[in-house]
């Protein structure tokens, strides 16, 4: 093709894309190439569409960090089924106490509820806590949230009923399908799939109460939110006499709202005036925990467990400053690292990870270890060793077919939009791309 050819205005919405990625890509503007003019619309809609896909703008959600700190509670969820499944006795630590630290997975899920509220209300605090639409709010947090979900359920229930049986009543059937498919664990009781589900109900109805929180939040302020629902919690576990509830049990969404309000509020600092955002979160985040770290420590971890009502709350305020950190920049060295593409990997993949470990890890634990390997210790190492690369890699690839489209595009239209002109792109000639964009040239990614 001429240059002449090439340098003339696109005719099609097809071509017109791949002509404005391969003048991008060569580093030269649309307008420097094309003798006709460019609208402002037209222009600035590729950098439109970054932003909103992850980027942090001046007014977005996004915060640096983040992600990978999702991906590595995730990953220490992983190794806590690992070591679960390898050691019976369980709140008893019946392995080495050298793998101690592996027991509080119960720990990193209150830190996901935590993280969830903070970068959830991010963008709200930057819009004067307001969120622009509760209907719009919840649709794209189902968008987001629910395929991948009903996919892994869909998983979870073959591998249940045809492979190797999940914990908790047995095997699961139509009662499983229609209680987990409405995420209604939580309310109703039915044999589970997936052990790791729970939260998923409780994040579920904790998206319900978001716009109220926000609400209150506004017109009350962050202390007497957090005062308010913390007390009310409270009251409701000295009731109870101190029982503490576990994964599995019904109604865990009061106990663990504090946690995610906590984190809702604790958004506010990103947007607080510059001596709030310069104090040192992340040293006070530590001497917060200490206390807690002690207690743990000295008390074991079956006193540990059976009190979780009380040490998740009061850990929450540890957690939420330490998020408070990483969003204001805080310890360089860890906000570096978790920069690093390794770590953002490990988290773009995180949800997925949750949600489909499980059952492979019981796969690994119950079909194949016991044929090479019968002690604990053994088969925890057998479990790592192969579940650990077969989680990640199935997550991967099960994000890349039911997350990512949904974290891409916003609706059925635009994802069926994108798919036909990568459709049509990949169906055209070399010939008929646009100069900067052949499949022979190193540049060209026809994913894009």
């Amino acid at each position: 093709m001429s240059r002449r050819g090439w340098r003339r205005a696109p005719r099609t919405a097809i071509e017109g894309c791949l002509f404005r990625h391969g003048a991008e890509r060569k580093g030269r503007t649309i307008s420097s190439l094309s003798p006709r003019p460019v609208s402002s619309e037209s222009a600035v809609a590729v950098p439109i569409r970054r932003q909103a896909s992850g980027t942090a703008g001046a007014g977005g959600g996004h915060v640096p960090g983040l992600d990978g700190l999702r991906g590595v509670a995730a990953l220490y969820v992983l190794l806590f089924h690992c070591w679960l499944l390898a050691f019976p006795g369980f709140p008893e630590n019946s392995g080495p106490s050298w793998l101690g630290w592996l027991m509080y997975g119960r720990l990193a899920v209150v830190f996901f509820l935590v993280l969830s509220g903070f970068s959830l209300a991010v963008s709200p605090a930057r819009h004067g806590w307001r969120q622009g639409g509760i209907a719009r709010f919840l649709r794209r947090r189902a968008w987001r949230i629910l395929p991948p979900y009903w996919a892994a359920l869909a998983l979870s229930v073959v591998i249940g009923h045809f492979v190797v049986p999940a914990s908790h009543h047995g095997p699961p059937n139509g009662r499983t399908l229609l209680v987990y498919g409405l995420a209604l664990q939580d309310v109703f009781t039915a044999p589970t799939p997936n052990g790791a589900f729970w939260s998923i109900a409780v994040e579920a109805e904790l998206y319900l109460l978001f716009p109220l929180l926000l609400l209150l939040r506004r017109r009350l302020g962050a202390v007497l939110l957090v005062a308010g629902v913390t007390l009310l919690v409270s009251l409701r576990g000295l009731v109870a006499a101190g029982a503490s509830p576990a994964e599995g049990d019904n109604l865990l969404t009061p106990h663990l709202a504090p946690v995610f309000v906590a984190g809702l509020a604790g958004a506010g600092i990103v947007v607080a005036r510059e001596e709030i955002r310069a104090m040192p979160w992340h040293r006070l985040a530590a001497l917060s925990a200490l206390p807690v770290v002690l207690l743990i420590a000295v008390q074991g971890p079956a006193w540990t467990v059976h009190h979780y009502f009380w040490v998740d709350l009061a850990v929450a305020p540890a957690m939420t400053m330490f998020l408070a950190a990483v969003a204001t920049g805080r310890p360089a060295v860890l906000v570096r690292l978790l920069a690093t593409r390794p770590v953002r990997g490990l988290g773009d993949i995180s949800y997925s990870l949750y949600l489909i470990h499980l059952p492979i890890v019981m796969v690994v634990v119950r079909k194949i270890a016991p044929e090479y390997v019968s002690a604990p210790l053994p088969t925890f190492c057998f479990t790592v060793v192969l579940g650990l690369p077969a989680s990640l890699l199935s997550a991967w690839l099960f994000a890349k077919l039911f997350e990512t489209p949904f974290k891409r595009n916003r609706s059925w239209r635009s994802m069926v939009a994108a798919g036909r002109t990568r459709w049509a792109a990949t169906r055209m000639s070399p010939r008929q791309l646009p100069y900067g964009a052949r499949p022979d040239e190193k540049r060209y990614d026809a994913t894009k």
